[in-house]
């Protein structure tokens, strides 16, 4: 899950300042995240590709704020058995009023303002709350249907065939413009070679250890975020 982008944005401001690197191919294996960082990503991406080629490849899952994030590239590229899309806006939360009555507990709160408690696990949401966060939720996915939408020049008028958080298969991805090549890892370097018109490339990658400790940590921040609660929409 795309949680924090600090790490990748410092990859990317370094891929676009060296001028020895004619191109860069990311690997996206998410089924998205939050808002912002997708975001952060989306638009850095955007700048990188406006100096150099850009191939996003996703393998295995490249959804949500995963597939956002990769919109800017210069070519998207899909493993055949890959998954794609989920162009929507979630936001969820517990009611646990029925346990806290079981056990006796009960909340005291202080409040200014109409909406300060929207979102509360402590009871069940008014429809006035409810109304509020689904607006919430439908401004962020027009954004994020107006990005896919300038990004692959596709008419917005059409969002429910590419957007409605439909999760495609890399064949039906393609069909409906949300990436532009479906094939193997090994088939998007070689497209990156010929974009990047490169005679003799050499790729730079990051050392076993620096892949391990990376899967390590996203592993454990999945663990984390699965244990958190609060009111976010996340992509």
């Amino acid at each position: 899950p795309i949680l924090n982008s600090d790490a990748i944005l410092k990859e990317i401001d370094e891929a676009r300042d060296n001028a020895k690197i004619k191109g860069v191919l990311f690997s996206i294996n998410s089924p998205g995240g939050a808002v912002a960082p997708s975001i952060d990503i989306a638009y850095a991406i955007k700048e990188l590709a406006a100096v150099k080629p850009v191939i996003a490849y996703g393998g295995d899952v490249m959804a949500s704020g995963g597939y956002y994030s990769a919109i800017y590239a210069t070519k998207i590229i899909a493993n055949p058995g890959g998954m794609v899309g989920s162009i929507g806006v979630i936001m969820e939360g517990a009611n646990i009023e029925p346990l806290m009555e079981k056990i006796g507990v009960k909340t005291q709160i202080v409040k200014q303002g109409t909406y300060k408690e929207i979102g509360t696990m402590t009871r069940e949401w008014t429809s006035q709350e409810r109304q509020e966060l689904e607006t919430l939720t439908k401004d962020t996915y027009d954004m994020f249907v107006k990005d896919v939408s300038v990004a692959r020049k596709l008419n917005p008028a059409n969002a429910a065939i590419f957007a409605d958080a439909h999760v495609y298969s890399a064949a039906r991805a393609q069909s409906v413009g949300l990436v532009d090549m479906v094939g193997t890892k090994q088939q998007a370097k070689k497209e990156m070679v010929k974009l990047s018109k490169v005679a003799e490339p050499k790729w730079k990658e990051k050392d076993k250890m620096e892949q391990f400790l990376d899967k390590v940590s996203s592993q454990a921040s999945a663990k984390i975020s699965s244990y958190l609660f609060g009111m976010k929409a996340t992509l």
